[in-house]
Formats: structure tokens, sequence, C-alpha cells
């Protein structure tokens, strides 16, 4: 597989992982001229901004760990674009969430990091 072959199987594992746990897929792959969005979905009255890391284990870096400031801050603008698109999900209340899944022995290790970072207000 290539690696966005490998990024859309993540994509969609971590969809269904959410979707088994009672979320909602808004979109898949919002875009913008300021960055993407991997997943947008509803738990109840809340839009959650997903982002999706696959990592294997020997990364340098963790998945989670991968989400740095400059890509925290890339999301948020998107995120941003997509609440000015969408007035109804201005209106609810919103987080940024973190799947990072890893590959061990042919499975999938997922973690799911809810509200994993937040605007920083200077």
């Amino acid at each position: 597989m290539n690696k966005i072959e490998v990024g859309k199987n993540a994509e969609q594992l971590a969809c269904d992982y959410l979707q088994e746990r009672g979320l909602t897929l808004l979109q898949r792959n919002y875009r913008c001229r300021r960055g993407e969005l991997d997943l947008i979905m509803r738990e109840g009255d809340t839009t959650v901004f997903v982002e999706v890391r696959l990592r294997r284990p020997s990364a340098y870096v963790s998945a989670a760990a991968s989400v740095d400031r400059r890509k925290q801050e890339k999301l948020i603008v998107a995120a941003q674009y997509y609440l000015l698109q969408h007035p109804a999900a201005a209106r609810r209340p919103c987080r940024f969430d973190i799947i990072a899944i890893t590959p061990d022995q042919g499975q999938y290790q997922i973690d799911w990091l809810v509200h994993a970072f937040e605007i920083q207000h200077d």
C-alpha cells in the first residue's frame, strides 16, 4: 500500500472506532485554504474535530505527540473556517480529539485522546 492508501485506511479505522462509540460522522477530509480536518463528527450536541495519526511503534515521536503546537494551530484555523461555513455547528460546543493508531503484530492499538488540546488565548 502507498502512503495515501495507508492514511485512508487509518482514517476509516478511526471513523469506525468512533462510530462504534456513538459518534456520528459529519464530514471526512474537510479542506480549506489553511489546512485539512481528517474527520468532523458529532457526539451529542458537540462538534468534534478529529486528527488521525498513524505511527509505527519504532517511530521517534508517538502518534499523539506528533500533533505539535504548529499542527494544532493549523487544525484550529481549519476548524474556524468550517464553523464560518456551518453556523449551526458554530453555536454548539466544539472540541479537538486525536485518534492515535499504532500497528501491533497485525492488529492496531487505538488511543482516543478526548479534548486533546484547545484554543490558547493570550
